[in-house]
């Protein structure tokens, strides 16, 4: 069930404005009605569809009678003040609409949200779009694609007829290829078919394999959805132009609801997981809502960003997780903040999520940059601490930690550097446990809970006061294990220097460098409270380098 506010966000998209009770937006919707003049009276429904009636003031009084919470009117303009002080006088709501929405569109949405949302909430999946595009193809007399405004196909008809070679390749691959997209896109078609409502025919190019074709836009008020496209080697006639244009209305309308279907889902969906993250009541039963597994669940959190349109580069990358109904992905996610959360199912070995990971990205725009953290195996009860775990591996990925694949390939090739954010792959808790540790006892450090009278506060100050460099000679000297050549060699200087150092040193602060318990709690105090060392060679790099 829907409540008034997801209604106006929804169609906010498309122009639609409310007025009115404010504190109607929680208020269920669980039914419509539709203005028919040829009845005595209204029928009874939640959502009233004021279809054919012009003004404001009728409109909301047929809404009274139907017993409406909101009503919906096409227009161009708002009421006037006498209808917003009768909507507040009488706790009734008004959407008003752009005309340039068809009420086949909004009687879509409407019902779509407040009629299916039950149905798709228990996972029922879009409509058949294979099925129009068969009955279009007929209508038409030739093969048929929908596509989306990327040129992905969204559906096509099981009649192929004498096709081509491009026709061919854009059903297996569900996809326009890239070079016929190309030379479409530098012919003017894809402008074309974005500022006219009408059918256009795009002669064959033979050296790409391509065919005649005519495409229709797909259109949501002024918003372009899509394109349909029929198989033809001439122009087509009125008739066939008239199927078209009517068959492209027909799919906009329902790839809306599709859509509006999908929105649904992904509300649902994100509730129960955002209940998982923040330490449910019930996890199991909460987990069981989604589909996912008791066991070997880990939360994966990603962020994206972008040079042009920033707000823009998170949602792209919420959308590309959530395509398709949820039985057809492998986990769920939310979006919380800019930040993208999604549960997956994979055991005790992340390298499936590594992978899913990369396969998501791989689906992204070239420009977007993207930064991943993998959290721990977990039950659903551990999914807090997944997300925690995910959020730091997060952190560490943006700060140019090396990711899960470009640690495994520093250990097999020395030479290796780290990773680049958004680079080879994310970072996993699994591989990089010693980093979130450290980083903790850093944000310990800062938030005033470390001791701050130690020997490497000491000598931190020393250094700081006097240009020396003894917190980060101690570090070297502890990181091989009291092995005066290599901290020689990592530090590049002479071993007889380090020795020098060591003993003035200790004239600063005490240093009781034979004590094991000592020697662990200064190695913890200087990765906490002092800059990275020089570089150190593979094998015997800082945890957190």
């Amino acid at each position: 069930m829907i409540n008034l506010d997801r209604l106006v966000n929804v169609l906010g998209g498309y122009g639609a404005r409310l007025v009115g009770a404010e504190g109607l937006r929680r208020r269920e919707l669980r039914s419509v009605a539709m203005h028919d003049p040829t009845d005595d009276a209204p029928p009874l429904g939640d959502a009233f569809l004021a279809v054919g009636v012009d003004s404001a003031g009728e409109a909301v009084h047929l809404a009274e009678q139907a017993r409406a919470t909101v009503v919906l009117l096409r227009s161009a303009t708002d009421p006037g003040e006498d209808v917003r002080a009768h909507l507040r006088e009488r706790g009734l709501a008004l959407l008003v609409v752009d005309p340039a929405v068809s009420w086949s569109q909004i009687s879509g949405v409407v019902y779509g949200l407040v009629l299916e949302g039950r149905e798709t909430e228990a996972g029922r999946g879009p409509s058949d779009l294979f099925t129009l595009a068969d009955t279009v193809a007929a209508e038409v007399g030739g093969p048929v694609t929908i596509e989306d405004r990327a040129s992905r196909v969204v559906a096509y008809s099981a009649s192929q007829g004498d096709t081509d070679r491009v026709r061919r390749a854009t059903v297996v691959d569900r996809a326009v290829p890239a070079q016929v997209r190309e030379r479409l896109d530098a012919d003017g078609v894809f402008a074309g078919l974005a500022s006219s409502a009408e059918p256009r025919f795009v002669p064959g190019v033979p050296e790409l394999g391509l065919g005649g074709r005519t495409a229709a836009p797909i259109r949501v008020g002024r918003e372009l959805l899509g394109s349909l496209w029929v198989v033809c080697d001439a122009p087509l006639g009125a008739e066939r132009s008239r199927a078209l244009r009517e068959g492209a209305h027909t799919v906009g309308l329902h790839m809306l609801r599709a859509r509006v279907s999908s929105d649904l889902e992904r509300q649902v969906e994100s509730e129960s997981v955002i209940d998982l993250l923040e330490g449910s009541a019930d996890p199991a039963q909460a987990a069981g809502r989604l589909g996912l597994l008791a066991t070997g669940l880990r939360v994966i959190a990603f962020q994206a960003w972008a040079r042009t349109e920033p707000e823009a580069a998170i949602l792209h990358l919420f959308e590309q997780v959530t395509t398709g109904f949820g039985w057809s992905r492998p986990g769920r996610s939310t979006l919380l903040g800019t930040t993208v959360y999604t549960v997956l199912p994979c055991g005790n070995d992340p390298s499936p999520a590594v992978e899913w990971v990369r396969s998501t990205v791989r689906g992204l725009p070239d420009q977007l940059g993207v930064v991943a953290g993998v959290g721990g195996a977990a039950d659903p009860a551990g999914l807090p601490a997944s997300r925690q775990e995910a959020d730091e591996c997060l952190t560490l990925h943006a700060q140019g930690v090396p990711g899960a694949a470009d640690r495994r390939e520093a250990r097999v090739r020395p030479g290796a550097g780290p990773g680049t954010p958004g680079g080879a792959g994310p970072v996993v808790y699994d591989d990089a446990w010693h980093a979130v540790l450290l980083r903790r006892l850093r944000l310990v450090a800062e938030a005033g809970r470390l001791p701050t009278r130690n020997p490497v506060v000491d000598l931190a100050r020393h250094d700081a006061e006097h240009g020396t460099d003894y917190a980060r000679t101690l570090r070297a000297w502890l990181y091989v294990h009291g092995d005066l050549g290599r901290a020689a060699e990592l530090l590049e200087l002479h071993p007889n220097t380090v020795r020098y150092r060591l003993r003035r040193m200790g004239g600063v602060a005490d240093l009781p460098l034979d004590d094991p318990e000592a020697r662990v709690a200064m190695t913890i105090a200087l990765a906490a409270l002092v800059d990275d060392p020089p570089d150190l060679p593979a094998g015997h790099r800082s945890p957190h380098a």
